[in-house]
């Protein structure tokens, strides 16, 4: 299971995942496509996950438990607020509150995967 703890395996999941999210929304509500999509989806949320744990994992071998905990879930949270902002789509009813925490999360967890020892150090 070494190569689901690949750093490169995980960021081109969650960008597969990002760019089929914003596909989904773009998408005509209720349509056939924006199930097929959102499903396609939730098989890569699964695959973001399995990845994420992975690292976690790994990361134990830095001694910075702590900050991979907060990183894994933040990650659980955009999931959560990406599938809610997709069903409450669905539902037509308002999902501005969760656009916003959305990308509230999704700063939080990306500055944190720049700023650990396993990510790509763009604030050095």
């Amino acid at each position: 299971m070494d190569f689901l703890a690949n750093t490169d395996l995980h960021i081109t999941t969650w960008v597969i995942g990002i760019i089929l999210f914003f596909v989904a929304v773009a998408m005509k509500n209720g349509s056939k496509g924006q199930k097929i999509t959102h499903m396609i989806l939730r098989l890569f949320y699964v695959l973001i996950l399995l990845t994420g744990i992975s690292l976690f994992i790994k990361g134990m071998d830095f001694d910075m438990g702590m900050l991979y905990g907060f990183k894994l879930i933040g990650g659980v949270l955009i999931i959560g607020m990406m599938e809610m902002i997709l069903v409450r789509m669905k539902k037509q009813k308002p999902t501005t509150m969760f656009w916003v925490l959305l990308f509230i999360f999704l700063f939080i967890t990306m500055f944190l995967g720049f700023k650990l020892p396993m990510g790509i150090n763009f604030l050095a």
